[in-house]
């Protein structure tokens, strides 16, 4: 029973630790330009697999991206330069973080937005519910009545 326990719990705790799927042979020598490159390659969107970055991705496309991002942090960019070269290359899409500039601040904006004016519609709408008439008991008026029973013999 024990052992089952253990297997269980080793079993769920393996998928909660992250599967970083960086060869050896990608790993950099110098280990600051390696936590450069993983920092970076962490916000990168891998485009095979679109919703996981290029770390832990194990497609050829986010393989050259890793590779790509050590070659120009090794030929000395900065991270903000990587960055620009990547998102030149294959397009903001590449970004697990779209920038908050531009045309993406309609984006950023338009989910708040609009949850507010449903917010108000909602409440317009419960309003004047509300303050409308309730419908009289006494049924169809005379003239109602004689009109109905009109369209009825037709």
């Amino acid at each position: 029973m024990r052992a089952l326990i253990l297997a269980l719990l080793v079993g769920f705790a393996l998928p909660a630790s992250p599967a970083l799927a960086v060869e050896p042979d990608e790993i950099l020598d110098d280990p600051a330009l390696e936590r450069r490159a993983r920092d970076i390659s962490a916000g990168l969107r891998c485009l095979v697999c679109r919703n996981e970055s290029i770390d832990e991705s194990n497609a050829d496309l986010a393989r050259d991206m890793r590779l790509l991002v050590r070659e120009r942090l090794v030929e000395g960019d900065s991270d903000a330069e990587v960055l620009t070269f990547i998102t030149d290359r294959y397009g903001e899409y590449v970004l697990l973080r779209p920038t908050t500039e531009g045309v993406n601040i309609i984006l950023w904006v338009a989910a708040p937005v609009l949850f507010l004016i449903a917010m108000i519609s909602a409440l317009v709408y419960l309003r004047r519910r509300d303050s409308a008439p309730e419908p009289t008991a006494d049924g169809l008026s005379a003239e109602e009545q004689k009109r109905l029973q009109e369209l009825l013999k037709d």
